[in-house]
């Protein structure tokens, strides 16, 4: 079983991957924000206004931020244009400015956090989205955001914390729902991991994020044909099968992983590494 050979240090690398994972299963579907979703979820607050094309906007709103910086609302949406066309650090910089400038504005600091997160700086984006609400109007995108960051610091017991926090305002939301269910995939509890995220499935079965997550939790137990027969569901063939292609690709990185670790562990091999 591959839940025997499991380890947390490797499957953490494989799962930093698994918003690449979100986006090639869910052709056609919703792009995750962050942790996106870096752990595939992080979802961007609903009174953002409707999603347009990404290139276009950074056209237009780019002027706007040259020609005036401390313009709120032009570093707010030239920054998720940035984000959005995969510029993270363009990004970083631009709702870093942003934040600065109007270190009261709700909507920068979570946009900044979200940012921060998408390129890695895990702590940082914690923090800055922490100050995006207050405990008094406390935002459930936002603790389920800041949990996945906590999870990407390996911090787990934390993590659940802020999900459940979350689900206290938007019971069986399945976007906190799919985070939480990845939070036990990291911490190698992969049964735990299903179940939560069939929970989620049912809730919101026609969302690829959730349904990519799902086949992954179960894939890494070895059900490989269950898992395909997950991500394939209710799509037409050639979609189906990318979907299947690129599911294989990431247990095959986990399986190579394993094997690396195995070999790491012969003295060898060991001897023959440099430090």
């Amino acid at each position: 079983m591959l839940q025997k050979s499991f380890h947390p240090p490797r499957v953490a690398r494989l799962l930093a991957c698994t918003s690449t994972l979100i986006l090639a299963l869910g052709l056609g579907g919703c792009q995750t924000s962050g942790l996106s979703d870096i752990t595939g979820s992080i979802d961007e607050k609903a009174d953002t206004g409707r999603a347009g094309d990404p290139r276009r906007d950074i056209e237009l709103y780019q002027e706007r931020y040259r020609a005036n910086p401390r313009d709120a609302d032009a570093a707010l949406k030239y920054g998720k244009a940035l984000r959005a066309t995969g510029q993270r650090s363009q990004a970083v910089a631009v709702l870093e400015q942003g934040s600065i400038a109007h270190p009261g504005n709700k909507l920068l600091l979570a946009a900044y956090g979200r940012a921060l997160a998408d390129n890695g700086n895990f702590q940082q984006a914690f923090d800055v989205l922490g100050r995006a609400h207050s405990p008094d109007d406390p935002d459930w995108r936002l603790l389920s955001a800041q949990g996945a960051t906590l999870d990407q610091l390996g911090r787990y017991d934390e993590a659940r914390q802020y999900y459940a926090s979350a689900l206290k305002i938007a019971p069986d939301h399945p976007s906190v729902l799919s985070n939480l269910g990845l939070s036990y995939v990291l911490s190698k509890d992969l049964s735990k991991a299903e179940e939560i995220l069939r929970r989620a499935h049912g809730i919101a079965g026609t969302d690829p994020r959730v349904r990519a997550n799902l086949a992954l939790a179960v894939g890494l137990q070895g059900k490989l044909a269950e898992a395909e027969k997950i991500v394939k569901a209710d799509l037409p063939a050639a979609e189906a099968a990318a979907n299947v292609a690129q599911l294989k690709r990431m247990l095959s990185r986990k399986d190579r992983e394993n094997a690396r670790a195995e070999v790491e562990k012969m003295p060898i091999a060991a001897a023959g590494r440099s430090e």
